[in-house]
């Protein structure tokens, strides 16, 4: 059973921090065209204010999305939903050739097959966590307001009255007054969204009512400047505990509607699937959360993870609402990232939706959602919240050099790392002064929007839309040619701007030794060289940061980097074969830096045989530094490098002299 009061201090906990008015410096908003909507349309129908922003926040965080329907068939600042919309608008996916997955391998490749139909899809229709036929319905909504129902779909002003029409009659249908008091509001707030339990519309409100508490501003899709002054003495009135049956397996966070739909751990003629067996965190540390998306709907999805041929991951997350079904303990080694070193120290979450299509799949539910599941985890296990430990699976470190080319790319270059961290209560920031040897990187997710292309067709531009990503130069211009990555792009092709091209980004949360500044541009040691990007003082796309860095030991002109840490060879017991060290084909040479979160001892487990117990850890004396070294992590032997502190405020020298050869 889930206790709301319980729920409430974990939605307080989620959102931490909001800010209570706009940053400062920002001046008075140029267009509050939408704030005033929302004065307009709470007055027009007695709903306070508050509550309707915190709705629409909660909702959609104030993105309108024109006439472009989410996932869920969910338009406008209030994700007024269209039943007949849903999924009809979302087209099914081909894979372009950087997505296409190697065979499903025992290292785990996690890029579901294009099924759409099986036993699964009557699972999602079932499961506990599925919406109601009563959601926040567009049709309904425009009979309240007396417009067309395609008003609501196009204009922000029609969707909000809508909303606030919605609120006010759920109000009246639960026998209520249209109170001037938000605290009155609070189980019509928790009907908004049509959620299929109990506890998923308990915590639907406790977060509403946490937004308004602690209040928000933010400049939307729209470019509308929105903000909702806190109260922090709003205390709902609530009713009694709330909750929902759940399956025993389920770890999940008891506020959350999470149910269970198993792996399968069979073995069969060629082999067996589709995890291994284990006893974490007993036999290896837990140390990492990979944050996938699936590029493929959920039927297809759930289908995938029950078929042993295929690969496995812990948790599932649906786009509609954020419903999350788990299949692999956490103890057991899902197959999902593409390494076995990092599969057996990781948990994988999967998310339902298209990286190429972001404004229809990463919904603010699944957000919401999967911070709230990652917080739990991360807690449980004792996992660090920052971009080393929490990273998607286009970070993951490939684990032999021949590997690099068929490493993925999700969950893509759209995915707000930001904003979830903000949801995981541990917000990215900068911790030094701007001329620090560490840098950050982090971009206003809403306002920065690159160029790329292949979203729709291959060359063809996407759609502008806010981006964690951060392009890299060979040097401080524009115009200068991209970074290339030699691993990736064995052939020497150029690295280009298309969706998937991993080749010259860097992404939110990710730190970075400073290797050169020179005016608006900042350099960084990236894959064996120096890789420029705009950093300008009034817009910085990377803020100053602490922490501690390595560099090859003196003597030694260049030192090896490899995709896992493994054991040295004499570490091994008798009948365990020694895999292959493959070192990466970068070079990481004297006078370069990489930041370090971790240092870890080795390992290797012998994943190739069925049985009923888990296989041995091989643990090694040597231990290794985990270092962000290009878009991927990667590791480095601690024999091999010295550690150094960045300087909270004093960076290198300024312009091309301070940037050492590139080769």
């Amino acid at each position: 059973m889930v206790c709301v009061t319980a729920s409430a201090a974990a939605s307080a906990a989620l959102l931490v921090p909001l800010l209570t008015g706009p940053p400062a410096g920002l001046g008075v908003a140029a267009d509050q065209r939408l704030q005033n909507v929302f004065t307009a349309a709470a007055d027009e129908y007695h709903v306070p204010r508050s509550v309707l922003m915190g709705v629409s926040y909660q909702q959609s965080r104030w993105d309108s999305h024109p006439g472009a329907p989410s996932v869920g068939g969910g338009y406008g600042p209030m994700h007024l939903v269209d039943a007949r919309q849903a999924q009809t608008q979302i087209p099914a996916q081909t894979q372009t050739p950087a997505q296409t997955p190697a065979p499903a391998a025992h290292s785990g490749s996690a890029r579901p097959r294009a099924v759409t139909a099986g036993p699964s899809a009557s699972h999602e229709a079932n499961s506990s966590g599925s919406r109601s036929e009563q959601p926040a319905d567009l049709r309904r909504a425009a009979r309240l307001i007396g417009a067309p129902e395609g008003r609501l779909r196009t204009d922000a002003a029609a969707n909000v009255r809508g909303g606030a029409a919605l609120l006010a009659a759920t109000q009246r249908q639960l026998g209520k007054p249209l109170s001037a008091d938000p605290a009155d509001w609070w189980e019509a707030v928790a009907r908004f969204p049509g959620a299929g339990d109990t506890a998923s519309a308990a915590t639907y409100a406790n977060d509403v009512f946490a937004v308004i508490r602690q209040g928000a501003h933010r400049t939307t899709d729209a470019g509308q400047q929105v903000t909702l002054p806190a109260s922090p003495g709003v205390r709902p009135h609530t009713p009694g505990p709330q909750g929902a049956q759940r399956a025993k397996e389920v770890e999940c966070p008891a506020e959350l509607s999470c149910d269970w739909l198993s792996a399968p751990y069979v073995e069969f003629d060629d082999g067996y699937g589709n995890h291994d067996l284990a006893d974490r965190p007993r036999d290896q540390k837990i140390e990492y959360i990979v944050i996938h998306d699936t590029e493929a709907k959920l039927p297809s999805m759930l289908q995938t993870v029950q078929d042993p041929t295929e690969p496995s991951w812990h948790y599932s997350v649906r786009s509609s609402d954020g419903h999350i079904t788990q299949h692999v303990k956490t103890k057991d080694v899902a197959w999902h990232s593409g390494s076995q070193f990092v599969n057996a120290r990781s948990i994988g979450i999967e998310h339902e939706g298209f990286l190429r299509q972001p404004g229809a799949w990463y919904s603010e539910q699944m957000y919401q959602a999967s911070a709230r599941l990652v917080r739990y985890l991360a807690k449980k296990y004792g996992i660090p919240l920052d971009r080393q430990h929490i990273f998607g699976h286009d970070n993951v470190p490939p684990p032999t050099a021949s590997s690099i080319p068929d490493m993925h790319d999700d969950p893509g270059p759209f995915w707000d790392w930001r904003h979830y961290f903000d949801l995981l209560g541990a917000p990215l920031r900068a911790t030094a002064g701007p001329d620090s040897d560490m840098v950050t990187v982090l971009p206003d997710f809403a306002t920065h929007k690159p160029l790329f292309t292949g979203c729709t067709k291959t060359g063809v531009p996407c759609a502008p839309h806010g981006s964690s990503a951060v392009r890299l130069h060979t040097e401080p211009d524009e115009n200068a040619p991209l970074i290339q990555d030699p691993g990736r792009r064995p052939d020497g092709d150029a690295s280009t701007v298309d969706v998937n091209d991993l080749g010259s980004r860097v992404s939110a949360g990710q730190t970075y030794a400073v290797a050169g500044r020179s005016g608006e541009w900042t350099a960084i040691w990236y894959l064996g060289r120096n890789a420029w990007f705009r950093n300008p003082q009034k817009h910085p796309t990377a803020v100053g940061a602490t922490g501690r860095m390595v560099t090859p030991k003196d003597g030694l002109s260049e030192i090896p980097v490899y995709g896992r840490a493994l054991p040295d060879e004499d570490d091994y017991p008798e009948g365990v074969p020694k895999p292959p060290d493959s070192p990466l084909p970068y070079s990481f040479r004297a006078g370069q830096r990489y930041v370090t979160q971790s240092r870890l001892g080795g390992s290797y487990i012998d994943r190739s045989t069925f049985g009923e117990t888990p296989d041995p850890v091989v643990s090694g004396q040597e231990e290794y530094y985990e270092i962000q070294f290009g878009h991927r992590l990667a590791y480095v032997r601690a024999s091999d490098v010295d550690v150094v502190s960045a300087r909270a405020t004093a960076g290198p020298p300024s312009g091309h002299a301070a940037r050492p050869p590139q080769r």
